[in-house]
């Protein structure tokens, strides 16, 4: 298998580099936390727009739809630098989850209608699909959905939908006849009550509550259990590139820390203790990126045991060693480090969410230890 990059794909993590560099550095996502907490809002829609005119919204949809046809290698790769400066703008959530959930279960004309505004960058996505009760299963529990006249009516209420403050469309899970569905809702559409929530790390999503009649037309598919699977391992795969980024710029910023902060009239780095530390976290941060190279590979392979093994493996890595490397940082900052002042409590609270979006470190080992194959040693 090779794991080098095309000279395209070389191209993109330059050309997202330098976007991320000019045009949405650790302050800007800084001011837009801050905005979303006053104003609502904490991204900004001309800048959606802008990736969509760069061909960025379209990298893992085929080209029938208007896609890039491209793999979730290339999507590691702008996720990657999206978290080395905190992008706010709901790539993860939109594009990688909710878009990939209606590219599974939509047909042909459902994808056209509703992912190709999202790929345009004239709308976004999100999916509407965790409940209290469902913690990490892939299936809703208490949304439901009955057959009402020629359509359906669906009752439930959805927590901490990222993005769904400011989606114009969600996809919402729902029980039919013991099956799980997904349905295309607009927002604003009768029934539909949104109420936003911000996240620990700053960021926009939404509660939603929903008890309204639909149509045939906006049920996605038959059975949307396999959709909502594949688009949870693609997303879990894709934080781990976005954390992976989120590691990195932490590490740079623990090692310029210690290079430049003197007690004792030298650098504290030139003490052997701190330099160790420093060390733990660069092998834990090589730990991430081995992981998610592989996770990135299989994020859309077929064979669903070897994609929940490199994905589960990848996501539970992210979480310990992403935990490890925040922590560590934190505390080799000093007493700067915990004040809201600081970036590197921002990339902190940004590693929490992280590690927890589909399915924390207990959920993705168990899944690991689930799969054919696996022995422990003990076979």
């Amino acid at each position: 298998m090779d794991f080098q990059l095309s000279d395209e794909q070389k191209l993109l993590r330059d050309s997202v580099r330098t976007f991320t560099k000019q045009r949405s550095p650790i302050a800007r996502f800084r001011k837009l936390r801050d905005r979303v907490a006053a104003e609502g809002g904490s991204w900004d829609a001309a800048v959606w727009r802008e990736m969509g005119e760069l061909g960025w919204l379209s990298l893992p949809f085929p080209e029938q739809i208007g896609g890039y046809g491209g793999s979730f290698v290339d999507v590691a790769i702008l996720l990657e630098a999206f978290g080395a400066t905190l992008v706010p703008e709901p790539y993860l959530a939109s594009v990688v989850l909710a878009g990939t959930a209606l590219l599974h279960a939509g047909d042909l004309a459902q994808q056209q209608r509703w992912l190709a505004p999202m790929i345009e960058g004239r709308h976004s996505l999100a999916l509407a699909h965790g409940e209290r009760a469902t913690r990490f299963d892939a299936l809703p529990q208490t949304t439901m959905a009955s057959v009402e006249g020629d359509g359906f009516r669906v009752r439930g209420h959805k927590q901490f939908v990222a993005n769904g403050d400011r989606a114009d469309l969600l996809l919402v899970s729902a029980l039919h006849d013991g099956r799980a569905q997904l349905f295309a809702v607009p927002r604003d559409h009768e029934g539909v009550t949104v109420t936003p929530v911000r996240t620990i790390d700053g960021l926009g999503a939404a509660n939603v509550t929903i008890d309204a009649r639909l149509s045939a037309a906006h049920r996605l598919g038959q059975d949307a259990g396999v959709a909502l699977e594949r688009a949870h391992d693609a997303a879990a795969a894709m934080a781990v590139a976005e954390g992976l980024g989120v590691c990195q710029a932490v590490l740079d910023m623990t090692v310029e820390q210690l290079r430049t902060r003197e007690q004792f009239g030298v650098p504290i780095g030139s003490f052997q203790a701190l330099q160790h530390r420093a060390v733990e976290m660069f092998v834990e941060v090589q730990l991430i990126k081995s992981v998610s190279v592989l996770a990135s590979v299989r994020a859309a392979d077929d064979d669903d045991a070897e994609r929940r093994r490199a994905v589960s493996a990848a996501k539970a890595q992210l979480a310990m060693s992403g935990r490890f490397v925040t922590q560590q940082a934190i505390q080799l900052h000093g007493g700067i480090g915990i004040t809201d002042e600081h970036d590197v409590g921002l990339y902190f609270k940004r590693m929490h969410v992280l590690g927890l979006l589909c399915g924390d470190e207990e959920h993705h080992v168990r899944r690991f230890a689930a799969q054919p194959q696996f022995t422990a040693g003990l076979g």
